[in-house]
């Protein structure tokens, strides 16, 4: 009953508070203060300990909740490519690191309009690079991400397997963006956190003169073969559930071993609540445990 009545809550709240700010009438730079603000109520569990540095030339963030942690997760956070930090996602990293008993680590890329495709990408496999080069085997390293991070961590995998680099243990995207055409969005009944009109905004400032049918940019357009397992969640109400769907089929057509949890009656990055709200909790519980599951000892 109480959890029934968080999730009606929350939802609200995403609608009535977060939703209106992710319009494509409100300037980068006002949406990019504003979001940060709503993401102070993503907490972190108790005994986490986050640690900024500076590496590669960009900002990261290490998240450990284990004072022995156990391989790395190379989160990258979601916000259409123009806003999201990792300080606003800490409340998910945080989670991700108790579950899974790994080490987090996130990195600010390079986000458009001042820095369009293919920055973020470069970014990512600079830090990927980066974990390689300080001695972590690729056994012991998973590609995590949401939303456009979620689309990023599988642009990097691609990247990294046609340059013939070694590839990560596993893959975990939570409500991944992995096509930025748009044009094949599921529409729920209920919509409680993205409009399509922004959206199509971030694509374009992110795209630039890139087409969109780019698998770099829309994975859902490549070849997935090869690619280490792979974990998509996502909510039931949310306009990209065709996204995961479409990279699922994707993923299975190219024998990758996949595996798509669809969450009734829950929203884009659900997973921002948990700690609050059962079924985010649970739901990031078991991306922990298959991270943990495909990380090599």
């Amino acid at each position: 009953m109480i959890q029934t009545a968080l999730e009606a809550g929350l939802r609200q709240t995403m609608n009535r508070l977060v939703r209106p700010l992710l319009h494509p009438a409100i300037p980068v730079a006002l949406q990019r203060r504003l979001i940060s603000k709503a993401y102070l109520t993503s907490i972190p569990p108790r005994g986490t300990r986050f640690e900024d540095i500076q590496a590669e030339g960009l900002s990261i963030t290490r998240a450990c909740h284990s004072d022995n942690p156990h391989g790395v997760i190379l989160y990258f956070h979601g916000g259409g490519y123009i806003i999201g930090s990792p300080k606003t996602h800490k409340g998910i990293t945080g989670h991700l690191s108790k579950f899974s008993g790994a080490m987090v680590v996130t990195p600010d890329y390079r986000l458009a309009p001042e820095n369009p495709f293919p920055a973020a990408l470069d970014d990512a496999e600079m830090v990927y690079r980066a974990l390689l080069d300080e001695g972590h085997p690729p056994a012991t390293l998973c590609l995590a991400g949401d939303s456009a991070g979620g689309g990023l961590a599988i642009a990097l995998a691609m990247r990294l397997r046609d340059k013939g680099l070694p590839l990560p243990s596993s893959l975990m995207v939570l409500s991944p963006w992995t096509d930025l055409s748009n044009q094949h969005l599921y529409s729920p009944e209920c919509e409680p956190v993205l409009q399509k009109p922004w959206i199509d905004k971030s694509s374009r400032l992110y795209c630039g003169s890139t087409p969109t049918s780019e698998p770099l940019i829309s994975p859902v357009y490549g070849d997935l073969s090869g690619l280490p397992p792979l974990l998509i969640q996502v909510g039931s109400q949310e306009i990209l559930l065709n996204d995961a769907r479409r990279l699922a089929d994707a993923a299975n057509r190219d024998s990758v071993d996949t595996h798509l949890e669809i969450y009734n009656g829950l929203w884009h990055v659900f997973q921002v609540h948990a700690g609050q709200l059962d079924r985010a909790t649970e739901a990031l519980q078991t991306a922990g445990a298959f991270i943990r599951q495909h990380l090599s000892s």
